[in-house]
């Protein structure tokens, strides 16, 4: 028997499915990606290095978004939240502290990359269990504040799932957006912008290009852009003016991150996917083999 719950204001049937549906791909593709990431990690004794260490923390972050947009899919079908405002709140949170700790180690893999290529600065143990620790808390505490009253979670558009609200774009929002936008994203984008610039032109000088330094920063904007946009409009402007269909694209990108993030960072690097391979069919590539093939 189909449910009376009414569909939310400005959605179609069609809409909400359709929406409901991009969530659940988007969150079942990507948990099942990086679950991939993480078990290769755990299994693969080779890959257990610091620098991969910060791609299992990457992983296990985006498993979280991942939950999260499942968690929402299932709340589209049935049409309406069914876990109370209690449920909202934790939802917002987890949605919003992997979310920060996703763009953090994104910077950090870049950080990372950099000095490997650029100083030949290797990671070591202690500076990626500190860094990745301190990831993990930062991001809790800036995730935490609107549980206390400093910016705040209520329903997407959809009414489905919870993030950070911005239709109200009052004081209190915009004191909590501007610094938290800086620490978790402004400084995160300059990182990654500076970082992979440093090491396009290493390779320049080389002649040897391990990869595509364009790609991790298109990306993160690709997914994460929108959202930055949406947000800084609600601090200047009634956001609920815009319409609900088009805040909606903000979240629906964001969470397509967790399925690129595999194929730039663990798919895309020759070793890491090496050590994927040997999980998912028990054959070793010889490292030499690796080295070859990228020359």
């Amino acid at each position: 028997m189909v449910t009376s719950y009414p569909l939310p204001e400005g959605f179609s049937e069609l809409d909400v499915f359709s929406l409901g549906s991009c969530l659940l791909v988007e969150g079942l593709l990507g948990f099942f990606l990086n679950a991939v990431t993480v078990v290769a990690f755990l299994k693969i004794r080779e890959l257990r290095t610091p620098s991969n260490f910060l791609v299992f923390g990457l992983a296990m972050a985006d498993m979280g978004i991942s939950m999260n947009a499942t968690v929402a899919a299932f709340s589209s079908f049935l049409r309406y939240w069914p876990y109370g405002s209690d449920g909202c709140q934790t939802h917002g949170f987890q949605g919003f502290m992997t979310a920060l700790a996703s763009i953090h180690f994104i910077a950090a893999i870049a950080w990372d990359r950099y000095h490997q290529y650029c100083t030949r600065t290797k990671l070591q143990w202690s500076s990626a269990i500190t860094l990745v620790i301190f990831i993990w808390l930062f991001t809790a505490f800036w995730a935490a504040m609107p549980l206390i009253g400093w910016g705040e979670y209520d329903y997407e558009p959809l009414r489905t799932c919870c993030t950070l609200d911005y239709s109200k774009g009052d004081r209190n929002y915009v004191s909590y957006l501007i610094p938290m936008s800086i620490f978790n994203m402004g400084i995160q984008m300059f990182v990654v912008l500076s970082s992979y610039q440093s090491i396009d032109k290493k390779f320049k000088k080389t002649g040897q290009t391990k990869f595509n330094c364009g790609t991790p920063l298109k990306t993160m904007l690709f997914c994460w852009g929108p959202y930055g946009i949406l947000a800084y409009y609600a601090a200047v402007k009634n956001a609920t003016l815009v319409s609900p269909k088009l805040r909606m694209i903000a979240p629906i990108l964001a969470k397509t991150s967790p399925t690129f993030n595999v194929f730039v960072y663990s798919l895309g690097n020759e070793n890491y996917r090496g050590g994927i391979w040997q999980l998912l069919t028990g054959q070793k590539i010889e490292t030499s083999a690796i080295e070859n093939k990228s020359k």
